[in-house]
């Protein structure tokens, strides 16, 4: 039977990610919120926990699962071959609405999907999220929806598709939006847009100037 706790009440919140921590760590999902829209995740080092990921959503291998992380440092034992322009895009827009593409480190023990050597790593600008992530380190998180369906802004549209699937729902009330993060490949010579979100190219352009923008 899935629990859920309302992070806007300091008890509540507390017992919530002491919970979802718990569950992480034991291979369980859990759903949070963002500052986007609210994911489903799970230990990142997990296989078997990505798996019960993408079951959950309905989704395949191939769509990778993103994972987020609770600190820039964190970066270090992740990737690697990790540009000065990908460092200062960190350090502009993290916490925040962008996701890097890179080549993670290959000694790492996790299965993703067909990543094909890379990673998409983000920062949420989120307390809630950062918390969790503080505690139990990087997590695979993709959006809290079944594929196909609309990325819920609130807990109630995520539990109505998620269910049991679920074991712990963190309730952090309404998401500030549903446009997503913008996501850009950084495992090349020059970062290209692959996804405009929240973040536009002009924007990112203010810090990395030779951006290109994918076809």
């Amino acid at each position: 039977m899935a629990r859920r706790y309302d992070t806007n009440d300091a008890t509540d919140r507390a017992t919530g990610l002491r919970e979802a921590a718990a569950a992480v760590r034991r291979g369980e999902l859990v759903v949070l919120p963002t500052d986007t829209v609210y994911g489903i995740g799970a230990d990142a080092f997990s296989s078997e926990a990505v798996v019960d990921l993408l079951a959950a959503k309905g989704r395949g291998r191939n769509m990778p699962t993103p994972v987020l992380i609770g600190s820039p440092n964190t970066l270090h034992g992740l990737v690697t071959d990790f540009s000065e322009q990908a460092w200062e895009l960190v350090d502009a827009f993290w916490p925040g609405a962008l996701t890097l593409v890179a080549r993670h480190q290959p000694s790492l023990q996790w299965d993703l999907g067909d990543t094909r050597g890379t990673v998409a790593i983000r920062m949420p600008l989120h307390p809630v999220a950062i918390e969790l992530l503080t505690e139990v380190g990087p997590m695979a998180v993709s959006s809290a929806n079944l594929s196909g369906h609309p990325a819920p802004e609130d807990c109630d549209a995520a539990q109505e598709m998620l269910g049991d699937s679920v074991s712990v729902y963190l309730d952090g009330g309404p998401t500030p939006g549903i446009v997503p993060s913008s996501i850009v490949d950084v495992t090349g010579k020059v970062p290209v847009l692959l996804r405009a979100g929240a973040l536009s190219a002009e924007e990112l352009r203010k810090v990395v100037p030779d951006l290109e923008v994918a076809n």
